[in-house]
């Protein structure tokens, strides 16, 4: 008490307002360490039940009008009680999320960083900062780009759990950029789930020209070329009006790993039509 009287007296304070500040110098260097240690073990990594990157697809085949469809369905989707109950059935009750925007080989954009989210708050919070940020753009559709720049936010994520899923939400196959099989195996390697969320809307808007893509081969090429990995699943849509209810149940899906809770707005069975994944990736297009 000393040492911060002392302190006090040096900033020329009187004895009331001395003895005042030295309590509150006391009780702020004894809260300090908890608050800064309260979610980091000692390894320094923030502990959470799982590692979500929700990569969105904002090629030119989707128009302005199913962007905005796109984002307000997750927006939606943090907002609805489920989200938060889904991550309070975790051993932690908190999960990490971070959404991206990609498009072409060189476009992903981080849209909301890596935020934890443990709580109802938390969600309605992430949910408001999403709602408030302008749509992006860009030309081409590589899935393998946003594969590789999600491995990338993994790697520098500061986070630790035992579980890292990826969301990829999308209207039509790798078509720019490095062969999608190569770096999904290599996720695939190191535990990543692969989830889909293929978008086979009716046109909604204008769109480039191909923006057309038939809605049971887009979830077959989900299904055989893009998801992968633990419990990993695709679940279509098919009309805007699904959206945010198939987003908030993938979401359920990911973050309690409760199957019996899913009830799937569009599905199409595995089909046993033959798709060339890495073939698929070389054709210009969107």
């Amino acid at each position: 008490m000393d040492y911060f009287m002392r302190i006090a007296g040096r900033m020329g304070a009187r004895p009331v307002l001395q003895l005042t500040g030295a309590c509150l110098l006391t009780l702020f260097f004894a809260i300090a360490p908890q608050a800064h240690s309260t979610d980091r073990p000692a390894g320094g990594l923030a502990e959470v039940d799982l590692q979500l990157i929700l990569a969105v697809d904002v090629s030119p085949s989707m128009s302005r009008v199913e962007q905005r469809v796109q984002r307000d369905g997750y927006v939606g989707a943090f907002r609805h009680a489920d989200i938060a109950s889904a991550i309070k059935s975790g051993e932690r009750g908190r999960i990490a999320v971070l959404y991206l925007e990609w498009a072409g080989p060189s476009q992903q954009t981080v849209i909301v960083p890596w935020t934890i989210v443990e709580s109802r708050e938390d969600a309605l919070t992430f949910a408001d900062r999403l709602a408030a940020l302008s749509l992006t753009e860009g030309r081409g559709t590589s899935i393998s780009g946003a594969l590789s720049a999600a491995n990338d936010l993994f790697a520098k994520s500061g986070l630790r759990g035992p579980r890292r899923v990826i969301d990829v939400s999308g209207d039509g196959p790798n078509n720019a950029g490095a062969l999608i099989d190569p770096i999904r195996q290599v996720l695939l390697a190191e535990g990543v789930t692969i989830n889909g969320l293929p978008i086979a809307l009716p046109r909604i808007g204008e769109a480039d020209g191909f923006a057309r893509y038939d809605r049971s081969s887009l979830q077959s090429y989900f299904e055989r070329c893009v998801i992968g990995g633990p419990d990993a699943f695709a679940i279509g849509v098919t009309e805007a009006t699904m959206f945010a209810t198939a987003v908030r149940r993938k979401l359920v899906r990911e973050i309690s790993m409760n199957m019996d809770r899913v009830i799937y707005a569009a599905y199409t069975e595995r089909s046993g039509r033959t798709v060339d994944c890495n073939a698929i990736a070389q054709l210009p297009g969107r």
